[in-house]
């Protein structure tokens, strides 16, 4: 197939036609497969996103006929495996996206075929096991339990036993596990009395969407949303229970499941909508997954899209209420220079970079953004056949923050951090835009 001028039109996604049979029908699947590999492999402008387009292009160019048809159907699976639908070619690299005629969605496609791979049973123990953050978070987070978790997963024997088992890299590094959660922490905490403000389309008062990460892994990362968004006079409470949001169920093609946590999380997040809450979540995924994937997922869900439109990226909420006049800028320590990672599931918002823009408001405070995926994908990573690529794809993200030698360095991904950090092999730690926000405020 010969390569044209893509679209200028902005991309559209369609709606995700998962409860269709035809959606799991390896034959369909396959000759749809087909038909993407061969426009990606006459374009090849993603050779340098993740490890799925030098899979396919290398199979092709190491095969007898160097075209599609000299590969075997086995590399397909291959590429599927290396995806871990950062979104990446579809927003930032790809021409061919609807509302091309040629209606290229490549993590979409992707995510199909994970679905027809576990619908076929074929899907791992290990995998089914670390996307059940839910079960595995109120497991490790069992006083004592954790401390023998966490100080398993730093001893070197008993990584190399973990890698034997579970197929989880020795060198991979796997969060923390807290028997004080943040839901444990914010028990008593009521919102802030303080008289309620519109400004735009932000109500002023604000539910935290905690999130298995921040529930179990990092809780200071809410509490130190908590902090900066009260002293910015904007009450913040817990949504009154939650679930997984469903993404790493999604990126596993377990589809049922991502239904199941919907059903749990929808009513009561529409609910506190209704009641005049604006949703936050601190991590960039899970505010993904109710921003765009549960849309795409349920597209005729009032309430779905109702939470669709009042979720919001904490920076992203903060930087509406300062374009109001409504943030508070009295900040109190200047932050020095900081290495910024943009987070891949942040960038797919289409929000802007809050993040830095409201950093770079604190005095003497200088911000390098770096527009580069960490390859870590919260299971990607920690995978024994995958850790080493996954580094690879860190690289650039690594060197960047190794030139810099700022004084902080930081996602809004925590795990995109913590990668970072492994690839810096120091001693060093990430430290969360929120915390730094914290520290400038010195609150």
């Amino acid at each position: 197939m010969t390569a044209r001028e893509g679209s200028l039109e902005a991309p559209t996604r369609h709606s995700l036609d998962w409860q269709n049979p035809e959606f799991y029908d390896e034959g369909s699947l396959f000759t749809e497969l087909e038909r993407v590999f061969d426009i990606c492999h006459g374009c090849r402008r993603c050779f340098n996103l993740c490890n799925s387009f030098p899979t396919l292009f290398d199979a092709i160019d190491e095969s007898e006929t160097m075209e599609l048809d000299g590969v075997p159907r086995q590399v397909y699976w291959d590429v599927v495996d290396h995806c871990y639908l950062c979104d990446m070619c579809f927003m930032t690299k790809c021409p061919y996206v609807p509302p091309h005629e040629w209606n290229v969605d490549f993590p979409h496609l992707m995510l199909r075929a994970k679905a027809v791979k576990y619908k076929q049973g074929k899907t791992r123990v290990r995998d089914k096991l670390l996307t059940s953050t839910d079960l595995v978070g109120s497991l490790a987070g069992i006083p004592v339990v954790s401390g023998v978790v966490n100080t398993s997963n730093r001893n070197p024997a008993a990584r190399k036993l973990l890698d034997k088992v579970l197929g989880v890299h020795p060198d991979a590094k796997l969060p923390e596990y807290h028997s004080k959660t943040l839901r444990k922490r914010l028990r008593d905490h009521n919102p802030a009395s303080a008289s309620v403000e519109e400004a735009g389309p932000t109500r002023g008062k604000v539910a935290l969407f905690a999130t298995c990460y921040g529930n179990y892994n990092e809780p200071h990362i809410g509490e130190d949303l908590v902090a900066v968004f009260e002293h910015n006079g904007i009450p913040v409470r817990l949504v009154d229970k939650e679930q997984c949001c469903g993404m790493p169920k999604l990126e596993l093609g377990d589809l049922e499941s991502v239904a199941r946590a919907k059903e749990a999380n929808i009513p009561v997040l529409a609910r506190l909508i209704d009641e005049g809450w604006d949703i936050v979540g601190p991590v960039p995924s899970c505010v993904l997954m109710f921003k765009q994937e549960l849309p795409l997922m349920f597209p005729d869900d009032a309430d779905v899209a109702k939470v669709r439109d009042n979720i919001y990226d904490p920076f992203e909420y903060l930087m509406l209420r300062h374009k109001h006049g409504k943030l508070k800028t009295d900040f109190k320590n200047p932050l020095g220079s900081i290495s910024y990672h943009v987070a891949c599931h942040l960038r797919v918002q289409n929000i802007g970079m809050k993040t830095r823009d409201l950093l770079q408001l604190v005095p003497d405070t200088r911000v390098d953004a770096i527009e580069r995926c960490s390859g870590h994908d919260g299971t990607y990573a920690v995978k024994s056949e995958f850790h080493e690529i996954s580094m690879k794809i860190a690289k650039p993200v690594v060197n960047r923050v190794e030139k810099a030698s700022p004084d902080h360095y930081s996602s809004d991904c925590p795990m995109a951090g913590h990668q970072i950090s492994n690839g810096l092999q120091g001693n060093s730690e990430p430290e969360h835009p929120l915390c730094l926000l914290r520290k400038a405020y010195g609150i």
